[in-house]
């Protein structure tokens, strides 16, 4: 019977040991799901590009990115800001535009920060958060808030270099549907100039799930990007959103680019679309102005639509 015994709690102990290394790895696994990044480091060099605008405002800017943090005790989705910026900033005396980004679902600015970095170098302020449910556009205004506030603390490193005249904002997905909500609806609407919103969650799927938007809201220009042939956004979505948007618009897809990639393969044209917009670039301009906008003839991209009031 000892032998028994003893052969049993050996099983015990063996099966005990399995599950513990099965639980431990499936916990590592799935943190490095969460944590994975989810741009390639080296995008800018390994995305094709279909004309010079695009290839020139895809290849990095020529400044110097630098890098900030700050815990942000007041909301724990929030976690910490994060801030990429021009390093020039530090000496230079100057203000710089600012682009916000509005994360897709569970996806952290820490987890994609060559785009950030990207933006930097061209001279901008790129802030972002570890938000992982974005879509009321809420979370990406107290980031906001938390900037316009720095700007104005003689401590910080960004006080009186806030172009506030300049304010752009961005975001992938679920962060599609919060740059719409954080624009029209939040309490700092008024001072955005300009929107980008990358494969946004079609708006009946959006309301299914509970995180309504309204596009017909929108009083500013805004470019909405997605992928073909399949994303989280139709054909058929993506032109009723523009035939309800009444501002400036641009619209177009990205041939043969899933919904993953859609977060950084348009930055060619997402950065020429706010040097534009934020920095006046006219080079940048001619990515989407007029009958030989760069955009419409670019073999990368589809189902182009461009709608100025005044051009």
């Amino acid at each position: 019977m000892k032998k028994v015994g003893r052969v049993i709690l050996t099983v015990v102990l063996i099966l005990a040991i399995i599950i513990a290394l099965g639980y431990f790895g499936v916990k590592k696994l799935w943190k490095n799901i969460l944590t994975a990044p989810m741009a390639p480091e080296n995008y800018v060099a390994e995305v094709t590009t279909g004309g010079e605008v695009e290839a020139k405002y895809m290849a990095a800017g020529s400044c110097q990115a630098g890098y900030f943090e700050a815990e942000y005790a007041e909301n724990a989705d929030i976690k910490k800001i994060e801030v990429w910026y021009p390093k020039e900033l530090e000496t230079s005396g100057g203000k710089y535009p600012v682009v916000l980004f509005v994360n897709g679902t569970g996806v952290a600015a820490s987890r994609y920060e060559p785009v950030f970095e990207h933006l930097a170098s061209w001279g901008f302020i790129a802030v972002g958060n570890e938000d992982p449910s974005t879509w009321e556009g809420k979370k990406a205004d107290a980031t906001l808030a938390w900037l316009l506030a720095a700007n104005e603390d003689e401590t910080s490193i960004f006080y009186h270099r806030v172009d506030t005249e300049n304010i752009g904002i961005t975001g992938h997905s679920q962060g599609g549907v919060g740059v719409f909500n954080a624009i029209n609806e939040t309490e700092h609407k008024g001072l955005y100039k300009c929107a980008v919103s990358l494969s946004p969650t079609q708006e009946d799927i959006a309301a299914a799930l509970k995180m309504p938007y309204d596009p017909a809201k929108t009083t500013i220009p805004v470019m909405i990007l997605a992928g073909a042939p399949d994303d989280v956004i139709s054909l058929e979505g993506l032109d009723d959103m523009v035939k309800k948007i009444s501002a400036d618009v641009v619209s177009a897809r990205r041939s043969n680019t899933d919904h993953g990639k859609m977060l950084y393969s348009g930055d060619g044209y997402v950065t020429a679309w706010f040097m534009w917009q934020l920095r006046g670039d006219e080079a940048a301009a001619a990515a989407f102005l007029g009958e030989s906008a760069e955009i419409l003839h670019n073999s990368n991209w589809q189902d182009v639509m461009i709608r100025f009031s005044n051009r």
